[in-house]
């Protein structure tokens, strides 16, 4: 049981790492290939990688009488809009991240995308579903502001507009994963995941191939890129975390997927050049901080979960 502990919490770890260097590919696209394009392509990608997997893991279930439902239940009238909801929910996420990451580094958009494991217990209490956080949220969420201040700004009085675009992103993250969290208790995981990257990818294409010119010559150009995105980051990297949290205990996969900002930071560092002032790193810190107090519950083994609605 140890050593499979082990090879899971090292999967998560190769996951944080994948998901970190994507935020470098990530800027490197957004100076070649327009947003909803790229966008578009690597869940229609990673879409179809895992699709594969989602049917073979269904059948096995329907066939061991685990379920009796099969990859048509995603259509069915009582989920398709939680599916459609999904896909639209990531569509808008990863388009204010793309454009945003266009402006900024690679290293803000890493811990500033993580931001939204601090919004998700704020938003369930507002939405009536949570009563008022434990006080270490509310302490998370002043020093994540902290630190995204200190980040963007440097100490300046200004923050960085790409910034804004990718703190934009974190609200629709943690507004995607609280659906999530209701769905997949719902329909299999590895099918949901397909469906909504399709709704995804078909909603971002769409809105490219009407917006943004040149999109073959876009995708020809810098295949490799989109490969990356699509195959590795999309479809290795989350049917990866899907194994490996099977076996990893929440508080593993909770420290573990926090460091994704950490690999973010350190592959703009080594690839694009990428620097950061002492109170840019110290932002970096208070922020991955917050993150981990965000979590808390979790990582010190707290049996409510993290989602469960109170009262």
């Amino acid at each position: 049981m140890r050593k499979r502990r082990l090879w899971a919490d090292l999967a998560l770890l190769l996951v944080a790492f994948i998901w970190g260097v994507a935020f470098v590919v990530q800027r490197v696209a957004a100076a070649e290939v327009q947003a909803f394009v790229f966008n578009g392509v690597r869940f229609l990608l990673g879409a179809l990688v895992i699709l594969p997997f989602a049917s073979i893991q269904a059948r096995r279930r329907v066939e061991s009488g685990e379920m009796n439902w099969n990859l048509s239940s995603l259509t069915g009238r009582k989920y398709l809009p939680g599916v459609l909801l999904a896909g639209l929910l990531l569509a808008s996420g990863v388009a204010f991240q793309q454009i945003g990451i266009k402006y900024t580094t690679a290293s803000n958009a890493g811990f500033i995308s993580g931001l939204y494991v601090v919004l998700i217990p704020i938003f369930l209490t507002l939405g009536g579903r949570r009563k008022i956080p434990r006080p270490v949220v509310w302490i998370a969420a002043v020093l994540s502001a902290l630190g995204l201040y200190l980040l963007s700004s440097g100490g300046q009085l200004q923050i960085n507009r790409g910034d804004i675009l990718i703190m934009v992103s974190a609200v629709f993250w943690a507004f995607h994963v609280i659906l999530i969290d209701w769905m997949v208790q719902r329909v299999e995981v590895m099918q949901f995941a397909s469906g909504q990257y399709f709704v995804c990818g078909l909603v971002s294409l769409g809105l490219g191939l009407y917006l943004e010119p040149g999109v073959l010559q876009q995708v020809l150009s810098n295949w490799l890129l989109l490969a990356y995105m699509g195959v590795i980051s999309v479809g290795l990297g989350y049917t990866l975390q899907a194994v490996a949290q099977r076996v990893a205990p929440p508080a593993d996969t909770a420290i573990i997927l926090s460091t994704e900002a950490v690999f973010a930071a350190l592959g703009g560092w080594l690839f694009l050049g990428e620097s950061l002032a002492p109170l840019q790193l110290l932002g970096c810190g208070i922020i991955l901080l917050g993150m981990l107090l965000a979590q808390s519950d979790v990582i010190l083994g707290k049996r409510q979960a993290f989602f469960e609605a109170e009262g």
